[in-house]
């Protein structure tokens, strides 16, 4: 059974595979990124979520993952993102900070928070 930081680790290296990523979420587990107003429950709209995210930067990934508090129930991590938004050819950085909390070894919560100004300028078409 995977601890927190396990599953945050795992998530974050499978960003690239959204069937893989949301198998992480407990059945009523929930994705939800506040600041910009985004919540997903369940792996299968967690994974349609990360599906149309990848629509949008197709080269979206995370580094530089540092994490801050590690417990087998609770983990929080900064995460870096620089990837190329297609509909804008513009460049999208950004650090996300993630809560996570395990129960069970699932995923009940990642709640990110963001920079929205920088999405915002990153998702605007000239």
């Amino acid at each position: 059974m995977q601890t927190a930081p396990q599953l945050l680790r795992t998530y974050l290296a499978g960003i690239q595979t959204p069937a893989a990523a949301a198998s992480l979420f407990a059945s009523d587990g929930v994705l939800e990124l506040p600041w910009i107003h985004v919540r997903a429950q369940g792996p299968e709209a967690i994974e349609a979520l990360i599906a149309g995210l990848l629509k949008k930067v197709p080269a979206f990934g995370f580094k530089n993952i540092r994490f801050w508090i590690e417990t087998p129930e609770k983990a929080f991590a900064e995460y870096d993102v620089e990837a190329a938004v297609a509909d804008s050819s513009k460049i999208y950085r950004q650090t996300y900070a993630g809560l996570l909390i395990a129960e069970n070894g699932k995923i009940r919560l990642l709640r990110e928070a963001l920079d929205t100004a920088a999405a915002a300028k990153a998702f605007q078409p000239d």
